[in-house]
């Protein structure tokens, strides 16, 4: 006898207003009550499980991106997030989209045909900005900081069964990792320097030995570092000395092949081009708020490779085996979690570190 098969998920009823964290200034915000939005073509509307705070989400709430992220206000940010698809927009149940889906997001939703779009680079679209021709969700297209969002297909992914929908919210941040790690070209063997001992600083770290590192070395300081080192990392202290000597000690004078800066500072990117061996490549991930003075005899007469990380092209389904494996380890950074209520002492928790936090999620839906 055959066993009944489950029915199929139906739409739940949705209601016609949502919480959302609305920004309506720099360093201002309201938790207030917004209609739910609509999808369109070959978009999925979804119910918010999570959302992670990262470095960007704290500058635009700082305004640190005038009239690009956003564009203008009330807005609503977020950009790390997971949910269940509710409601399925017109074309999109034909590729495959159904009610139920578990779901990863992600910011970028590039045209799909301009010539970067079409060499798989959607993340330096040559459309930017131009709704609703690409969307960069919580950065200048409404963001997930809310109950429900809407999203193009083209940046929402399908979340394996034995991933928690909650830590879906890491993809998008490990997916960038990797990014890092490959645009640096790491191959097997290769010892791998990571700078900056935060979030994105351990998914780097762990992207590298899932590419095939022989050794990673992690410089920093403080109790992230000693994190760090209880992950099992090798690590520097640059509060001990000169963190470039000490890569170069342990590497018989030579330094390392690759280096990938997650801290954007203008310390960080010296440190990162200074600790390779000749031939050496570092990638960029963070963005610095300074102008950085290049050593340019050193990455002249050494054939030093520097490679810029914009976001995660191609990253999230590539990621989510690695995390789904335990190779990519997500569930360890998360240490805060905070109604939508409180998303001010959320970001402040973040932003200050209390208590230790790496990764502070909100759950929009309690």
């Amino acid at each position: 006898m055959t066993a009944p098969t489950a029915a199929p998920p139906t739409a739940e009823l949705l209601p016609a207003t949502m919480k959302a964290v609305v920004l309506t200034g720099p360093h201002h915000h309201e938790i207030r009550e917004v209609p739910v939005p609509e999808p369109g073509p070959m978009e999925v509307l979804c119910k918010v499980d999570s959302v992670a705070i990262c470095g960007t989400d704290l500058h635009i709430y700082e305004g640190m991106f005038p009239g690009r992220w956003p564009k203008r206000y009330p807005f609503i940010p977020g950009h790390e997030w997971a949910g269940v698809v509710v409601k399925v927009g017109p074309g999109a149940e034909a590729l495959g989209w159904r009610v139920g889906d578990r779901v990863a997001g992600t910011s970028h939703a590039g045209c799909g045909f301009c010539r970067n779009c079409m060499t798989g680079r959607y993340n330096l679209c040559e459309l930017y900005g131009q709704e609703p021709l690409h969307h960069q969700y919580g950065h200048y297209s409404q963001g997930a900081d809310a109950q429900y969002v809407v999203h193009s297909i083209k940046s929402v992914f399908k979340m394996p069964p034995e991933l928690d929908l909650s830590l879906g919210a890491m993809v998008d941040t490990a997916s960038i990792a990797l990014h890092s790690v490959k645009r640096a070209r790491i191959v097997p063997g290769d010892v791998a320097v990571v700078v900056g001992s935060g979030p994105m600083g351990f998914l780097t770290a762990d992207c590298a030995y899932a590419l095939g590192a022989g050794r990673v070395i992690m410089t920093g300081s403080g109790e992230r570092l000693k994190k760090a080192a209880a992950m099992g990392f090798e690590t520097v202290d640059y509060r001990d000395g000169d963190p470039v000597e000490a890569v170069k000690a342990r590497t018989d004078g030579k330094g390392a092949h690759v280096a990938i800066d997650t801290a954007g500072t203008r310390d960080s990117v010296l440190q990162a081009i200074n600790v390779l061996r000749k031939g050496g490549r570092a990638s960029f991930t963070g963005i610095p708020a300074e102008p950085v003075p290049l050593p340019m005899q050193k990455i002249v007469l050494e054939e030093i490779d520097l490679f810029g990380v914009r976001a995660n092209p191609n990253a999230m389904e590539e990621v989510l085996p690695l995390i789904t494996s335990g190779r990519v380890r997500v569930k360890e950074l998360v240490t805060h979690i905070f109604p939508i209520e409180e998303y001010g002492r959320a970001l402040e928790t973040f932003a200050k570190r209390i208590d230790g936090a790496l990764k502070v999620l909100i759950r929009p839906n309690g």
